[in-house]
């Protein structure tokens, strides 16, 4: 895959507002995505966590991206580019929380 910022999951990270915040060294929008996450996760985000290069790019991750995503940990684990080369990518559960709701995920994997 040609392009690096395509995340294993098929989502784009160029377009990602964690990764725009990092690049941009941007607290004003690491604070609204932190906000915004909370509220979408139920869970505390703060904008110190907001800091990501990519998920398949060298540098920083947000908590979530490094250790917690699933298709991230499978994927780093069978030492794939993408869900795109995985044979059960279709009946993935794991895949299926973003290929089953994002069309430009599913064509961004070529699926």
């Amino acid at each position: 895959m040609k392009n690096q910022y395509i995340a294993y999951c098929g989502l784009n990270c160029e377009t990602c507002e964690a990764r725009i915040a990092t690049i941009n060294n941007d607290d004003l929008l690491r604070k609204n995505v932190a906000e915004s996450w909370s509220k979408l996760n139920a869970v505390e985000i703060t904008p110190e966590m907001i800091n990501c290069t990519g998920c398949r790019m060298n540098g920083p991750k947000t908590p979530f991206c490094e250790s917690l995503c699933p298709i991230r940990q499978c994927a780093l684990k069978k030492g794939i580019q993408t869900c795109g080369e995985c044979p059960d990518v279709k009946t993935c559960e794991k895949a299926q929380m973003i290929l089953g709701t994002s069309d430009e995920a599913r064509r961004n994997l070529g699926l």
